[in-house]
């Protein structure tokens, strides 16, 4: 399976959405539909819109199940990545940290599924990026031997940077997020000693690893987003390696921690 025609769920139940969720539930484990919805939501799926349908026509004028399938083909033989079922729903348009952050765009990346949430202003490179940022995920997920609910706080700040260096090495430094550019690397490199490094070893169950990775509450915007980068970047760097040669090398290494002699 690969990009399933949500669009046609979307045409039949848009104004639906727990039932577009129903057929959701064979890819989940013992959760109800408006479970899923919710959690969905959290990550920037749709709220029913007036006209709602008028937007789903418009994603399908702008061929983006089509642009996503023509992504898809291309990274997973670029990557050797799995075959999995992705979705594609209209993003939360009232969300205003995904409009003014993410311009309208979200994404939500399992080991075994992916999920696009796009507005119809995104442009087709736009999407083509966020395709790649998630699938990036998926492949990380699936050749790095380390499952992800043992993920620690550096783990999380790897993966994102490693996603957004692929969008980088595979477009241009252009087509990459906008957090990407919120800090110098000097300041980068002060907040990695000073913040990321010492709680490298965060459990995702601890509420500050969120609040680090998104810079939530009183830490700095998206910081361990832009930390991952700059560390993903600066190994590339140095060792003058692609996005494919990093999808299984362990988290430490990329971050160019140094192991202590026991």
């Amino acid at each position: 399976m690969s990009v399933v025609r949500t669009d046609k769920w979307l045409l039949d139940f848009y104004d639906k959405p727990i039932e577009i969720c129903e057929k959701l539930k064979v890819y989940f484990d013992d959760v109800q539909a408006a479970e899923i919805y919710d959690f969905l939501i959290l990550h920037g799926m749709y709220l029913p819109l007036e006209n709602g349908y008028e937007q789903v026509k418009e994603l399908k004028k702008n061929k983006v199940w089509q642009i996503v399938a023509d992504e898809k083909k291309r990274l997973q033989k670029l990557w050797e990545g799995p075959t999995i079922p992705i979705f594609i729903f209209p993003s939360d348009v009232s969300n205003q940290k995904i409009v003014r952050d993410y311009n309208g765009k979200a994404g939500l990346a399992f080991r075994d599924k992916l999920f696009l949430f796009v507005s119809e202003g995104n442009e087709e490179m736009e999407i083509r990026s966020l395709f790649t940022h998630e699938y990036n995920h998926v492949c990380r997920l699936t050749k790095f031997n380390k499952k992800e609910k043992d993920y620690k706080l550096l783990d999380t700040v790897i993966l994102e940077g490693l996603a957004e260096n692929a969008v980088r090495e595979r477009y241009s430094e252009e087509s990459v997020a906008s957090w990407t550019l919120y800090y110098s690397n000097e300041k980068l490199k002060r907040i990695w000693d000073n913040l990321v490094y010492p709680n490298r070893n965060m459990l995702k169950t601890d509420i500050r690893h969120q609040d680090i990775l998104f810079g939530l509450r009183y830490y700095p915007k998206m910081i361990g987003y832009c930390v991952g980068y700059y560390l993903v970047k600066e190994y590339m760097d140095a060792n003058e390696l692609s996005s494919k040669e990093l999808l299984d090398v362990p988290t430490d290494e990329i971050a160019q921690i140094k192991k202590t002699p026991d």
